[in-house]
């Protein structure tokens, strides 16, 4: 038997598994719990407790009320097992459900909260400012050691040194090197703390042919390109070659200066040295690092393979599994044709989707492999380097089974945690994430589904390669509640409050460019044609919902300073040092400076309040903290009645605005708002978002003096 509407007030209805609701909010085995349920004040009869797979409810007691809510408390005492539980709601002669999806006519128990005993992610990571650096489009602070042209050959074509930062990025880009590096990122750390950055993300950073560094070479060693050159050799290769595209390769067995650069202890050593101080200044200035692992696959260039033939000359290397049949590494590869005959030189590897420069790794054959992957994963995270965590590439695709990625990922979470329980390990994944969010395999992911894309297509209406646009999905409130809700479901909060949010990255065409609503890449549309046409409105909504919505906002090098660009290799321009859009920086740097000074949008519960045709309303709650975020995302103005009742603001708790943008800028003009009962009314302009928040004294008085008065003036 339904509840009828007319029964009760659906919308005062309220758990979350944050600490308001779960207290404590991520139990140890064996701990009492006590949770927690919202009503509408007098407004229901019962509350159940209702555990998945048990056929006993419990009957929960109401413990305080105030002026519009009744809260009701249930204790338990955890096990060792997952608990899966949800509410079930009675008043009269009608019922409702709540769990994850808010209120159901059904159980529904694959939505059902969920306490995982023991299932911890890092609390500096909750919420925290993540940015992430592609490193060789970032900043060159080190020249010494950017790679040359005629270094080496690369996928059929001799590597360019680019001399010109301002150099338009190439359709086939790989081999083309813009000279940024580690020094950079160095130099450039006060810029990222005026910004607020609490983490540092790196694409990948070790040994590497390409400059995107997905293609490993050595998993031990930074990068000389990106770290020190202390040995070097003159020799590149020398014009004109005899032979072209794949035939180049035999070429890279005489790049010397290549090889000396890239396989010299005395460089390696160097560059590693230089990364561990780097970490050093990182953490003194109480920012953390994640770098990229690339497990699932590595490149043609690897030194277990080897073959380029990179380390058939070089001292203290043993040889490749390409090169010989009795290679130590042989069975980190599978070959088709494993007969004698076929070495030296076995091209008939397994290469990821066929790609012959990306041998996909063995696991299942090689515990030698699996054993060297998971020192890899502790020694970065170890001394002297200390790095704060991992962001796995493509993790769904390790191995050739399901049943052994699933292993695979369980042991590298020991593995790392063993070494530094509060290492973050975060994971590129595309589609449902349950599998692997079960407490003992990756802590997050990178949020396309519970972010990236929801928001994308309701800003823009655009799919987030720019490759489709859809007119049904753009302005659809509603439609981004329930994308944004069922996704957020297939993760427990733990992994929400740490998962990566981001407008773009380095596979993805850049945010600004998304608002032009046009299809498109740089082979197709070129280049310009991505700064056509884009919306600062649009651009500025959206890095207001980036910094409201739970999670880590992720920034993307460059999108702060106003970057456009196609999906890859288009997104990865160069930083526009001295050509930065000021108003967007400014923007970021008060954003930033409200994110993270505000702890409601660091762990808050969130709560849908309003959903119309290009019109969301939601609101944050962090004990006697509350957050509202209003996007108007329509060409014309309009009236808007937010029901602020719902987070439990009362009438003279007070509710001041903190931020406000429009097409033209951001906090210019007043904001026509008029503080009802439980409500909040109030004139939208055109293309432009309000945040407002209770308790602002309070936070003003964590905001330095300079900028508090720029605040103050500012509202």
């Amino acid at each position: 038997m339904g509840m009828d509407v007319c029964y009760l007030n659906r919308n005062a209805l309220f758990a979350s598994e944050t600490e308001d609701y779960r207290i404590p909010p991520e139990p140890e085995a064996n701990q009492r719990v006590t949770l927690r349920f919202r009503t509408a004040r007098n407004g229901v009869d019962q509350v159940l407790y209702k555990e998945v797979g048990s056929d006993e409810s419990q009957v929960m007691e109401k413990v305080s009320q105030d002026t519009y809510f009744d809260y009701y408390e249930h204790k338990i005492t955890t096990g060792i097992e997952p608990i899966r539980y949800y509410f079930q709601v009675i008043k009269g002669g009608g019922f409702c459900y709540y769990n994850r999806l808010a209120v159901q006519s059904e159980a529904l128990p694959e939505f059902a909260f969920c306490i995982t005993p023991g299932f911890h992610t890092p609390e500096w990571a909750k919420g925290a400012i993540m940015y992430q650096i592609y490193v060789d489009r970032f900043y060159n602070g080190d020249p010494s050691n950017d790679v040359e042209t005629n270094e080496y050959i690369y996928i059929g074509a001799p590597v360019q040194g680019v001399t010109d930062w301002e150099k338009p990025i190439e359709n086939f880009d790989v081999g083309y090197f813009y000279g940024g590096d580690l020094r950079g990122v160095w130099d450039k750390l006060d810029y990222l703390q005026s910004l607020s950055v609490e983490v540092i993300y790196f694409n990948p950073i070790f040994v590497s042919p390409s400059n995107h560094k997905y293609d490993c070479q050595d998993y031990e060693h930074i990068d000389p390109h990106y770290g020190v050159i202390v040995r070097d050799d003159e020799q590149v290769l020398k014009e004109p070659f005899e032979k072209s595209g794949e035939e180049l390769r035999d070429q890279n067995k005489n790049a010397t200066k290549y090889i000396t650069r890239v396989t010299s202890q005395e460089n390696l050593e160097a560059s590693d040295a230089f990364f561990a101080r780097f970490v050093e200044e990182v953490h003194k200035r109480g920012m953390r690092v994640i770098l990229d692992g690339v497990f699932n696959h590595c490149g043609s260039f690897n030194k277990w393979l080897d073959r380029e033939g990179i380390y058939e000359k070089a001292d203290g290397y043993e040889p490749g599994a390409y090169v010989s049949k009795s290679s130590p590494y042989r069975t980190f590869f599978r070959f088709e044709s494993e007969e004698a005959e076929n070495w030296p030189y076995n091209g008939t590897y397994s290469g990821w989707w066929g790609h012959d420069t990306l041998p996909k790794l063995n696991y299942e054959k090689s515990e030698k492999l699996q054993e060297y992957i998971l020192n890899i994963a502790k020694k970065w995270v170890a001394p002297p380097y200390h790095i704060d965590g991992w962001r796995l590439d493509v993790a769904a695709d390790l191995g050739h089974t399901g049943e052994f990625n699933h292993y695979f990922w369980k042991k590298f979470r020991k593995a790392v945690k063993s070494i530094n329980p509060d290492a973050l390990i975060l994971a590129e994944h595309y589609g449902d994430p349950s599998g692997w969010m079960q407490g003992d395999e990756w802590d997050g992911i990178m949020n396309y589904d519970a972010f990236m894309e929801p928001l994308t297509w309701f800003l823009t209406g655009m799919e987030k390669h720019s490759d489709e646009y859809d007119e049904n999905l753009y302005g659809d409130g509603e439609g981004f509640f329930r994308a944004m809700n069922y996704h957020m479901s297939r993760m427990q909060t733990p992994s929400i409050m740490v998962a990566m949010n981001e407008l773009s990255n380095h596979d993805h065409s850049r945010f600004l460019t998304r608002t032009n609503q046009k299809v498109g890449r740089l082979a197709t549309a070129g280049a310009q044609a991505a700064s056509e046409g884009i919306r600062y409105g649009v651009f500025r909504e959206a890095v207001m919902v980036q910094m409201t919505w739970p999670g880590a906002p992720t920034i993307y090098y460059g999108d702060e300073a106003g970057l456009c660009g196609w999906t890859d290799p288009d997104n990865r321009r160069t930083y526009p040092w001295g050509k930065e859009n000021l108003e967007i920086l400014e923007f970021y740097r008060y954003m930033c400076g409200i994110h993270k000074r505000l702890p409601v949008l660091k762990k808050g519960s969130v709560k849908k309040l309003l959903a119309e045709r290009h019109l969301i309303a939601y609101g944050r709650m962090y004990g006697k903290y509350k957050a509202v975020v209003v996007v108007n995302n329509r060409d014309t103005k309009r009236e808007v009645e937010i029901p602020t009742w719902q987070l439990g603001i009362e009438e003279d708790e007070g509710l001041a605005r903190i931020m406000v943008t429009t097409e033209t800028g951001y906090n210019v003009g007043a904001a026509k708002v008029e503080h009802l009962k439980g409500y909040v009314r109030m004139t939208m302009e055109p293309v432009s978002s309000i945040l407002m928040i209770t308790h602002i004294d309070e936070f003003f008085t964590s905001v330095d003096g300079d900028t508090k008065r720029e605040m103050q003036q500012s509202l």
